[in-house]
This record gives structure tokens, C-alpha cells and sequence, in this order.
């Protein structure tokens, strides 16, 4: 079994950054709260240098920021599309980004797995989350090419969050309020460390 897959088809070798990340910039990370966050994103209707240049960079922002992936709108930019780097439960290695996605669940076989799940949106806070163990996201590249993203496990859970994001919500909107308010404790106790190792890690890639 192949230990990296790229825009869901296996590749023999591929660097520790997506090489996207050598020609962007960081981007700012949209908070809870912000509206961009919380209203459906619009549809890709153009490809081309713009889009390509933004994919980039989102990310080196998804790098700085540790995680596995970022919506454009939690860069404030409102559009349906979302880039990752992101481990399955086997250590498989899934590496991409999705225009315009749409996420397929399978109802014959559907497992839920109770697992935690946090956002860099919400710095620091992380909860438990129910999501399918399986997911599937039909959507196109950035060059408009049709792509399909298959996902397990962990990853399963990454393409329905991004998902998630471009329909304009947030993990917390799958919780009830008494776990909202402990998410958002979290994030308050939290945040001033979260964003002092982003800004550790934006001078150290720029050094």
C-alpha cells in the first residue's frame, strides 16, 4: 500500500510540505464569531492564477498552524474550497486540495466514530465529535478538473469538517450548548499559547 496519496491518487515519494507552501504567505486565521465563518461560502466560478495563488497560500498557513486542514474562509476569503495534510488510523499519508466540494456519506455499513475534533479556527479547544468513519468528497481541482477524495478514520473526519466549513459551519454547531460553553472555556484558556507557537512557527519557516 502506497504511504502517500496526493489529490487522492498514490505517489512513490513527496516532500515533509506540500511544495504549494514554498510559494505562499501566511494568512490570518478567521476566528468563532467571525461572520465569514458562519454563512455558506460561494462557489469557485473561476480558475486560474488567483485561485492557484491562494491555494498556496492556505497551505502554508495550514503548516504554520499545525494542523491537518483549512478552509479558504478561515482565511476570510469566502469559497467554497479547502486544503490538507492530513494521516488515516493506518498512517497513510493524504495530501490535496478540494474545489468546490460536496461530501457523500455512506448509509449501508456507516460507522460513527465518537473521537475528539478541533478547529484552528477555535484555538485550543478540543472535543468529542461524532463523524462517519468513512467519507467521500466529489469536487474539482484548481484547474477545474473533476477529483474524488476518499477518506478513513481520521481522515474521514478532516474531509467532513472542511466540508463542514464551506457550508459555513463549525465543529461547535454539532454540540450541545453545555459543550459549546466548555469548548469555548477552552479556547480562552488557551488561545494566547496556541497563537504564540503559530507566530514562532511563521518566523522560524521564514528564517
Amino acid at each position: 500500500m502506497p504511504r502517500v496519496f496526493v489529490q487522492g491518487r498514490p505517489a512513490a515519494h513527496y516532500p515533509r510540505h506540500a511544495p504549494e507552501a514554498g510559494r505562499g504567505a501566511v494568512r490570518r486565521i478567521t476566528e468563532v464569531g467571525e461572520e465569514v465563518l458562519h454563512k455558506p461560502c460561494r462557489d469557485v466560478t473561476e480558475f486560474g492564477p488567483d485561485l492557484a495563488a491562494l491555494i498556496d497560500d492556505m497551505f502554508l498557513t495550514l503548516y504554520v498552524a499545525e494542523g491537518a486542514g483549512l478552509a479558504a474562509n478561515q482565511v476570510g476569503v469566502d469559497l467554497r474550497l479547502f486544503v490538507y495534510d492530513c494521516p488515516d488510523d493506518d498512517g497513510i499519508r493524504h495530501v490535496g486540495h478540494i474545489v468546490n466540494p460536496v461530501l457523500e456519506t455512506p448509509t449501508i455499513g456507516r460507522r460513527l466514530l465518537d473521537e475528539g475534533e478541533g478547529c484552528l479556527s477555535v484555538p485550543g479547544a478540543v472535543m468529542a465529535v461524532p463523524r462517519p468513519d468513512r467519507a467521500v468528497v466529489r469536487g474539482q481541482d484548481r484547474d477545474g478538473n473533476p477529483i474524488v477524495v476518499e477518506g478513513t478514520g481520521y481522515f474521514a473526519r478532516c474531509l467532513a469538517h472542511e466540508t463542514d466549513h464551506t457550508n459555513g459551519h463549525l465543529y461547535l454547531d454539532r454540540l450541545s450548548k453545555r459543550e459549546k460553553k466548555d469548548a469555548l472555556r477552552q479556547m480562552a484558556a488557551r488561545r494566547d499559547e496556541v497563537l504564540a507557537r503559530r507566530a514562532a512557527n511563521a518566523a522560524a519557516l521564514a528564517s
